[in-house]
């Protein structure tokens, strides 16, 4: 299929609740009307696109390695390249999957290659780190009239009405990436919730849900003494805006002392559970977002801590960051996969942008590598998506797209028809105009279509 400005699908998308928006919000009091507004905003999605895909991803996972990971120092090595490319990094490794690579850094996820697929040739050529996370996200070109939702909120509009469970449709591990505002028109209905806290501390403290200062014993006498106190719902129970606020309450309370709190109480599992994920917040990180699966969460987002926006000191920060990411990861997949979880859980991985693959060993940026949108790695598993398959390629130094290009509104064309939303289904807009969840046809828009080759 030819490059050009064909587009023969159609995307949308644009912020995270912070620790203060959840108070602000009213999420936790009697007016917060949060969750049922969100779901009550939700429309069934509409007919799936041709060819017709059956849906399986249920839920999905996205690990936004924030700032832009290199793809030559990870899932695309180039072993001849040289020195000025491949700095330190002597030699790939083989994985379980005959003539797949990757970077030494990952001995984990070699062996569980079968699990996964590698896109070697995702493009949009925008080094911008803010208008790269919106494109990577919405698919939509940034500096256009609307302000598009991402990808999570799009999932929490059109999954939110059938979604009963304690927690909110569209979670972020632990903090918003601030890259742009990721409700987009959709409003603040819409936001992630943002759980903040460390889900590696001894207690995870998620905002408005779980607190040193707190205790649950004391939560749960608070709300006993409220109840007691409440003469104007005892007197007019049956007015139906008190009815609809104390469903609020109570799934307010439901998240702060029922099922929702129980879901980030990672003592549950097994020691040697959380050790294979690794005793570091990324690790914790996805072992939290697979206990969010199990509770039915339609859309989880593990922003990655610390970033990986590596101009100076490169391989340094790679030497501490990919062995977390490469043990955290791994064991995701794995445990998804033992719990039988992975055909029906979509996971992603990427960042907005590569790095730049010729290596800046000047002063300050003592070997450093700098923003590359021309082309990028990206690893998608499980939801519908085959393991074992490497889909587009780099030139020899990672520098272009050599075959295959792989564009936002392709890797997310393809997501979205694995869900179950139909990429040309209309979203609504607060004065009316029109919105669909991916630019259709739309002049400038390149695709080369859907990932058939790994659904």
């Amino acid at each position: 299929m030819s490059t050009s400005d064909y587009h023969p699908l159609g995307l949308t998308l644009s912020r995270s609740v912070s620790r203060r928006d959840v108070v602000q919000a009213g999420l936790f009091s009697t007016a917060g009307l949060l969750f049922p507004d969100a779901r009550a905003a939700a429309a069934p999605p509409q007919a799936l696109p041709v060819p017709p895909i059956k849906v399986k991803a249920k839920s999905v996972i996205q690990v936004f390695l924030w700032g832009g990971m290199s793809h030559n120092d990870t899932w695309d090595p180039k072993p001849d390249a040289g020195y000025d490319y491949n700095g330190p990094m002597e030699a790939p490794l083989s994985t379980n999957v005959d003539g797949i690579q990757v970077s030494e850094w990952f001995p984990k996820l070699a062996r569980q290659a079968d699990k996964f697929s590698l896109i070697r040739s995702m493009t949009h050529g925008n080094n911008g780190h803010e208008t790269a996370a919106y494109l990577v996200q919405t698919a939509h070109r940034p500096g256009e009239r609307l302000a598009y939702p991402s990808v999570g909120a799009v999932f929490s509009y059109f999954h939110g009405k059938k979604y009963q469970g304690a927690l909110p449709p569209y979670v972020v591990l632990t903090q918003p990436q601030g890259r742009f505002s990721e409700e987009g028109f959709l409003g603040a209905k819409l936001k992630p919730f943002a759980t903040g806290g460390d889900p590696n501390a001894a207690r995870f403290e998620v905002e408005g849900v779980v607190s040193r200062s707190v205790s649950d014993t004391r939560q749960q006498a608070r709300r006993e003494l409220l109840a007691r106190m409440d003469t104007l719902l005892q007197a007019a129970g049956g007015d139906a805006q008190l009815r609809a606020s104390e469903q609020a309450k109570l799934e307010a309370y439901d998240m702060i002392l029922g099922k929702g709190r129980e879901v980030f109480d990672l003592s549950k599992e097994k020691p040697e559970l959380r050790e294979r994920y690794g005793r570091h917040t990324f690790g914790q990180d996805c072992l939290a977002a697979r206990r969010m699966v199990e509770a039915g969460v339609p859309y989880i987002v593990i922003n990655y801590p610390g970033g990986w926006d590596t101009h100076s000191n490169h391989f340094q920060t790679m030497g501490r960051q990919a062995p977390e990411l490469d043990q955290g990861l791994a064991a995701l997949l794995l445990d998804l996969k033992e719990r039988g979880l992975l055909d029906s859980t979509l996971v992603w991985c990427c960042g907005e942008f590569g790095r730049g693959p010729k290596i800046d060993w000047q002063p300050p940026w003592n070997g450093g590598r700098n923003h590359h949108g021309k082309v990028f790695s990206v690893l998608v598993a499980g939801g519908g998506f085959k393991g074992g398959h490497v889909v587009g390629s780099s030139d020899a130094k990672a520098e272009e797209v050599k075959d295959r290009p792989v564009y936002p509104v392709d890797l997310l064309g393809s997501v979205y028809q694995l869900a179950g939303i139909d990429p040309k289904a209309k979203l609504p807009h607060p004065m009316g105009l029109e919105a669909r969840v991916l630019p259709i046809g739309e002049e400038g828009v390149k695709s080369a279509g859907l990932l058939t080759e790994i659904m």
